[in-house]
This record gives structure tokens, sequence and C-alpha cells, in this order.
């Protein structure tokens, strides 16, 4: 199975990259199931039901969230009629929608897609992700009921993101991480067969700071005061993300990829 995961859209200039270049990727690359992490998409604060429509258009198979999940409150009702987009597992019990879910790729395989929250300097407590996914991934295992699995750990600490790497290693087909909007150099399949990145990097202007306006950021890291809000940047963006092909059979990784296309980062793709 040939599959792609995007990294944080950061706001409009993400969205209009997603747009514009997903379709082709899809057909150039021949994806069999995309997956697209839209939690700053509106504004780089959650995402709206009108946003989450127009990633799901463009191609999008599933749209996972995160810690902002739903800043836009829209997405309180919406994700509730939209099963295609997933909020973490360890969020609260009572959280409307779910965490993970078994999609239908082409051909009629089934792929697992679940996120997770991180627990180091995250704002919020969450529940233990460690143990949420290990039930889960006993429930579906790899090359059995489902060819391919993906989790998407969502948390600041690369060291954390590593950890639940080699945690689902041999039981996942691929973790990836997400969060901190900047793409790190780790791409790798680790020894028991899981395709592996701590981050996936944003869709999103690379001219600025992780996706918003520099000037504010910038005032506040030299002043230590906040003057305005954080705006994100809207310059030509890049998507970034990770691309994996899998053994139906089995459900390793046989192949990993970063992806950077557009914008100001090196370009990286298969």
């Amino acid at each position: 199975m040939k599959i792609l995961f995007l990294g944080d859209v950061m706001g409009r200039a993400g969205r209009t990259a997603v747009a514009e270049r997903l379709p082709a990727l899809r057909r150039d690359w021949g994806l069999d199931f995309v997956v697209v992490n839209g939690e700053n998409a509106t504004s780089g604060m959650g995402l709206s039901g009108a946003h989450a429509k127009a990633l799901l258009e463009a191609g999008a198979d599933c749209i996972t969230l995160g810690d902002h999940a739903f800043d836009q409150r829209d997405m309180l009702q919406f994700i509730e009629r939209e099963k295609r987009i997933l909020r973490p597992l360890n969020f609260a019990k009572d959280a409307p929608g779910r965490g993970a879910a078994v999609f239908t790729a082409t051909g009629g395989r089934k792929i697992l897609v679940a996120q997770v929250l991180g627990q180091i300097f995250m704002k919020r407590p969450f529940a233990d992700p460690f143990s949420d996914i290990d039930a889960l991934l006993r429930a579906h295992p790899r090359g059995g009921m489902v060819a391919a699995s993906l989790v998407d750990m969502h948390c600041e600490a690369t060291s954390e993101k590593m950890a639940m790497g080699h945690f689902c290693d041999g039981r996942a087909s691929v973790v990836v991480g997400t969060h901190t909007h900047v793409p790190t150099a780790d791409a790798q399949i680790l020894p028991k067969g899981t395709g592996f990145q701590s981050d996936a990097g944003m869709c999103g202007d690379y001219n600025s700071v992780i996706g918003m306006e520099k000037a504010e950021p910038m005032r506040r890291f030299v002043t230590g005061m906040p003057k305005g809000r954080f705006t994100p940047a809207l310059e030509e963006a890049t998507v970034s993300g990770l691309y994996v092909e899998t053994d139906d059979r089995t459900g390793e990784t046989t192949r990993i990829e970063m992806v950077r296309q557009g914008g100001r980062l090196a370009q990286a793709g298969p």
C-alpha cells in the first residue's frame, strides 16, 4: 500500500498548498491512502467544518486533529457527522468523535488510523497514550484484520515521539509525529518493520515562526511581552510529510521517504 501522511496544515497558505498539490500527488505517486493533520488549518487554531470539507475534497481520506481539536466550536458537532475526522484517542472519554478508525483503501484493503496526544510539555494533562495505543494495536494486528496501520503521535518532545515509535515497532506499520511544525531528518524503518519520523513538519509558509507571521513571536521572545495576536504567515507554503510503502501481507513498511513539495524548503519525495 502506498500511503502519504501530510503534517499540520497551517492556515490559508497550508490549505491552498494542499488543495493545489495533493490531487497531482495522488495521481503521480499512485497513492492508495492519504492522511492529513488539519488541527491548525483554520487561522492556525483548530479546524472548521468548511475547511475540513475542503481538505477532504482535495484528496484526504482521513483528517487527524490534536490538542486544538475543538478550538473551532462547530467541530464539536461536525466531527460526529464526518467519520473521516479523528480527534486524539486519549482525549476526554466523553469528547465527541473518535480517536481511531478502520478505513478502506484502494483495492478494498483495510487501514487503521489513530492519533494520540503526548504528555511531555503539553499545556493540559491527557490520559496515558501508551496504554491506549497498546490496547488498540492488540485488537488490530497489522497484516491481519488490517493490511496497514498508522499512528499520528501529536506532542512536543521528540523523545516521547521516539519512545512511541519503538513501543509500536512490529505492531504498527507507521508512527509519525506532528505538532512542532518542523520536519525532522530521521525518517527510517525501525528494526521490526515500523516506518517512523519524529515530526512530519507542517504544510505552511516556512518564512515564519512555525507558521506564524514573524513579528509578534519575535517581539515576545525579545521583550517577554505580547503586543498583538499571532497570525498565520501567507507566503507560498511547503507541503511537508511522509511517504511510505507497506507490505499487505505483513503490514511492514518497505520504503519510506520524506516529502517536501513547493515553498522554501529543499524539495524531497519518492
